[in-house]
């Protein structure tokens, strides 16, 4: 049930130029300038469709559920540009020497899906991380902790037997081959993730029982569409997928990825425990969540993506 991750990495240039994002025809982009300052490997042909290259320079799109997930990144990025296509805005820039392209999907699979479908037909990146915050299914994690996924599954996908559910995946509508339960990381991505966790130091969360440094550990992160505030439903997301985080957007985005060959990675820092506290947990969290989730991914565009590649 666990794919292994593809092996082969690209060396990544350290002089790239600013992405940008193309329009189809009838697409009706609209563009702006914005006046805040504020790459994967190629897959085995057995595991996923070839991609398109279609610029030399690699452009890492990063993508968050929600605005403020992204507001965070875009204060980072210089020569910032905005771009609206099908009503979806797409803020092209630079962090540090790397091309950047940041957009916010919406919650939920089908928005998640919607966007990232935009952002691989106009903008053309090599690889794609999706930021934000999740509910912790392991009993270990707390608030502000980082999950760093090193594979993606649906928890609400499969055959509902009286028994119960058995997870499974449908067919890729470009190969006709049947998608896997788990869609692994980008290894490049997720090497860059792990080694940019060790150097970091995350904000910290006050708890009831005091201050918490977090802490960031690899595991499996599941997506559905449903905000999961229940115990007994996060054992089991435990128990039968081996998650430690749960959120509505990250398998959706990793599946487009994995049908196009295009390197992917899902991080979540938790704002949660996934329990009947949930909703006013994450409310309370939150805000640090996304700043550490926010605050690694800076970490990997500036100087991880470059360490991974050596």
């Amino acid at each position: 049930m666990k794919p292994r991750c593809l092996a082969g990495v690209f060396c990544l240039v350290s002089a790239l130029s600013l992405a940008s994002c193309t329009t189809a025809p009838g697409s009706r982009p609209q563009e702006r300038q914005d006046t805040s300052e504020s790459s994967s490997p190629k897959p085995n042909a057995a595991l996923a469709a070839p991609s398109r290259q279609t610029s030399s320079a690699p452009i890492l799109a990063v993508l968050g559920a929600v605005n403020s997930e992204v507001t965070l990144l875009q204060g980072m990025l210089t020569d910032a540009k905005s771009q609206e296509i099908e009503g979806i805005e797409f803020i092209s820039g630079r962090i540090g020497a790397q091309s950047v392209v940041l957009a916010w999907t919406g919650v939920g699979k089908v928005n998640a899906a919607m966007t990232t479908t935009l952002l691989l037909e106009h903008c053309h990146p090599t690889r794609v991380i999706f930021t934000g915050i999740a509910g912790g299914v392991d009993p270990n994690l707390e608030p502000g902790d980082i999950v760093i996924a090193k594979q993606t599954a649906y928890h609400d996908m499969g055959t509902l037997w009286p028994q119960g559910l058995e997870y499974g995946g449908v067919k890729s509508r470009m190969t006709g081959e049947p998608n896997p339960v788990f869609f692994p990381a980008d290894p490049v991505l997720l090497t860059s993730a792990e080694q940019a966790a060790k150097s970091m130091t995350f904000g910290s969360v006050g708890l009831q029982t005091g201050q918490r440094p977090p802490k960031a550990v690899v595991g499996t992160v599941v997506t559905g569409d449903v905000f999961v505030a229940s115990k007994d439903k996060s054992a089991e997301l435990a128990k039968d997928l081996g998650a430690c985080a749960v959120e509505m957007e990250g398998a959706a985005v990793a599946q487009l990825c994995y049908q196009r060959g295009i390197g992917c990675l899902v991080i979540r820092s938790i704002s949660d425990k996934a329990d009947r506290s949930a909703v006013m947990d994450k409310q309370l969290f939150y805000t640090m969540a996304a700043k550490n989730s926010a605050g690694l991914v800076v970490e990997i565009v500036g100087e991880g993506l470059k360490r991974a590649a050596e």
